[in-house]
């Protein structure tokens, strides 16, 4: 098999990957509500069950970072991937309230080795093809969402439970993901020498404060993401005084917006650099923001909504990329370090904005992420940092812009 072949396939594999994880964990939060009925948990307890997740998952991730130097992260991957699937599955059979305890327990353990081992291969794959695919993995992961919250609006509509709705997923998702496992393709870190999967070098001294911009991204990129899928519904019906079947809008809204962005998100990286494409995908998250918090009725905020999508695509799977390129020999340690202010983010989103909504307005509660996401704009050159190359031959840059020039008739 040819080194483009093989490259392909571990691209297609790890892209299906990467849509398994949007489907499951759209089919989970999606039914959060069923959930709690199903095991009887109270509203003050369910806050408690739902932050467990990304808690679990942050140390999982520290965890997977010092499993990758024993193992492959597609070895992780190929393992983490059908347990996710099984929790979730777990989720949805159970009857009392440590087996939901127990399956989301296991869903956050296996979901943060999942979600730090994909990025790793999607960056080493990105250096190995020498221009910017990361968007379009993350792309793969929105279209998952969008079919998992479809597939659970139908489960809904036929009054399936929730183990009815859960097994269909798994049994048809897990063998396929397994199958695909065999093809996802690790690629050395630059520099580090040896056989495929080697350990890279030394953490640096320096990497933690290196690291520290793209973490403060992450983790706003995150609240802001939060604050749509957890208030976006409760602002159009209460603050803007939409009907209850509107309020399911925007959400499924900003899936598509966040699809559709990704889906182009690579050729903007190609052509004008990643610097430029995160510094214009804040100004647009920002302004969807604005929107929203000074919307007069509800079409206005679905517009505000369709903007977030559009601005907020694109950093979380750059933030990612500049890990790969600022520390190009320890990637796989800087890319779990990261993926934990994913969760951190996650956590403190949902009660910031809520307790603000409270205590002052939501319409003011929406201008706090809208605050944090456009801190992106002051550590925008941490996303192209100076040296960085994806590989030898494969980019010139100009200026902040990092210019793919292919590889002649070699093109993956």
């Amino acid at each position: 098999m040819t080194a483009d072949v093989r490259l392909r396939r571990g691209r297609g594999s790890l892209g299906f990957s990467f849509f398994v994880q949007g489907v499951t964990f759209a089919l989970l939060v999606t039914r959060i509500l069923a959930i709690q009925h199903q095991y009887g948990i109270s509203d003050g307890l369910l806050p408690a069950f739902l932050a467990a997740v990304p808690v679990l998952a942050g140390v999982s991730s520290v965890v997977t970072e010092h499993l990758v130097k024993r193992v492959a992260p597609s070895t992780v991957l190929r393992w983490a991937q059908p347990l996710v699937l099984l929790a979730l599955l777990g989720a949805g059979a159970g009857t009392r309230m440590w087996h939901i305890a127990l399956a989301l327990g296991a869903f956050g353990l296996a979901v943060g080795a999942l979600d730090a081992s994909m990025n790793m291969l999607g960056v080493s794959l990105q250096r190995a093809y020498g221009r910017s695919i990361m968007l379009g993995f993350h792309a793969s992961y929105s279209l998952g969402g969008i079919v998992g919250a479809s597939a659970a609006w139908a489960c809904v509509h036929w009054h399936l439970s929730l183990f009815e709705s859960y097994l269909p997923a798994v049994v048809i998702l897990l063998p396929l993901a397994l199958a695909a496992s065999r093809y996802y393709v690790d690629t050395p870190a630059a520099g580090a020498g040896g056989e495929q999967g080697e350990a890279p070098s030394g953490w640096p001294t320096s990497g933690g404060r290196l690291l520290l911009p793209l973490c403060l991204v992450m983790a706003f990129a995150y609240i802001g993401d939060s604050t749509v899928s957890n208030w976006g519904a409760k602002y159009l019906k209460d603050v803007l005084g939409s009907s209850e079947q509107l309020s399911t809008v925007p959400y499924n809204v900003y899936m598509v917006t966040t699809l559709l962005g990704r889906a182009v998100g690579d050729l903007g990286v190609r052509r004008f650099g990643a610097v430029a494409v995160v510094r214009a995908g804040t100004l647009v998250a920002a302004a969807g923001f604005a929107v929203v918090a000074a919307a007069p009725g509800a079409w206005v905020g679905m517009l505000g909504f369709t903007l977030l999508g559009i601005g907020l695509c694109v950093i979380v799977p750059q933030t990612f990329a500049a890990a790969g390129r600022l520390f190009p020999e320890s990637s796989d340690t800087a890319i779990a370090r990261l993926n934990i202010f994913n969760y951190v983010g996650f956590l403190v989103g949902a009660p910031l904005v809520g307790a603000l909504g409270d205590t002052w307005s939501y319409r003011g509660a929406m201008l706090v992420p809208m605050a944090l996401v456009l801190i992106t704009l002051l550590y925008a050159r941490s996303f192209a940092p100076e040296g960085a190359r994806y590989g030898v031959g494969h980019e010139r840059r100009v200026g902040d812009r990092a210019v793919d020039v292919g590889r002649g008739g070699n093109e993956v």
